[in-house]
């Protein structure tokens, strides 16, 4: 929050009280401000479920219901006008991001809210098992270990290559087509965690499959993707890197750098001793 809210606050208020020369602002905001995002329902049409309750998860309830009338339904892509829902501090920090830039245009700059997705690729962190799956999973394939699922490995992310992410942000800064716009950047396609588990695996030259451990964290979402529409629209944007050949680059890239410590153990321990996370012992060395 320190950084997400005070930074942000700190640099709106240097632009409006000195003399500066910038004339654009571009938000790196994120796609948890949705919570669970959209879904369709047979019966009530357009809905979008609150985060699953502890009770449910605990009873392996994985899948979101209609939260008008119970039924099941079906994860579709979320659009920028889907209500915000964060379900996480972080989450709510990005959100107030959101509203912190919102105030550029009082203050005669152009602002452009691009909200990411699953965001992987080449130089990300591998030491820090709180920068993304690709990062856990990576370190445990090149060290033997087996790589853990939640709950039933079949929640599913949009996963969008970093220089994908990179092209979306200068055409956001290098025209105005996007100012004053709050956009999605993704892929545009839900993939399994599951399937993203093995297909790193084969592009790191490793045969294992994941094991599902039906373990699960408290304000964890069970599906997710970006409607394109709009960035399509405004910025002509087409995602460019599929999941397997963002995997290759990632994977070649990996090999490159050493092999970390794992600390997913030690960092689930803190998630249960905070009441985060299902308190199991599924994570053996």
């Amino acid at each position: 929050s320190r950084t997400n809210i005070g930074g942000t606050a700190l640099l709106l208020d240097i632009l409006a009280n000195r003399s500066h020369k910038v004339q654009k602002v571009v938000l790196a905001s994120s796609r948890s401000i949705y919570g669970e995002g959209a879904y369709d329902c047979p019966v009530c049409g357009r809905v979008f479920p609150k985060s699953r309750t502890a009770a449910e998860l605990s009873s392996e309830m994985w899948e979101l219901r209609c939260p008008k009338c119970g039924l099941p339904v079906k994860c579709v892509a979320t659009a920028e006008d889907c209500p915000a829902s964060p379900a996480s501090i972080y989450a709510a920090t990005k959100l107030s991001q959101e509203h912190l830039v919102g105030v550029g245009s009082a203050l005669g700059i152009a602002t452009v809210i691009l909200r990411f997705q699953n965001v992987y690729g080449e130089g990300q962190s591998l030491k820090n098992p709180y920068t993304g799956i690709l990062s856990i999973f990576s370190n445990r394939i090149r060290l033997g270990k087996t790589v853990f699922l939640f709950e039933d490995g079949k929640e599913s992310r949009d996963f969008v290559h970093v220089s994908d992410v990179a092209n979306a942000v200068c055409l956001a800064t290098e025209t105005t087509d996007a100012d004053g716009k709050t956009l999605n950047v993704g892929s545009g396609v839900p993939t399994s965690v599951s399937l993203v588990a093995r297909c790193l695996s084969k592009s790191l030259g490793f045969v294992q499959e994941p094991v599902v451990s039906g373990d699960y964290r408290l304000g964890d979402i069970r599906h997710c993707y970006a409607d394109l529409t709009r960035i399509q629209a405004a910025l002509n944007f087409v995602p460019t890197v599929g999941l397997e050949d963002g995997m290759d680059r990632f994977a070649r890239w990996v090999k490159t750098q050493p092999v970390e410590q794992d600390q997913l153990d030690l960092a689930n321990q803190q998630l249960v001793d905070r009441g985060l996370m299902s308190p199991r012992d599924s994570f053996p060395c």
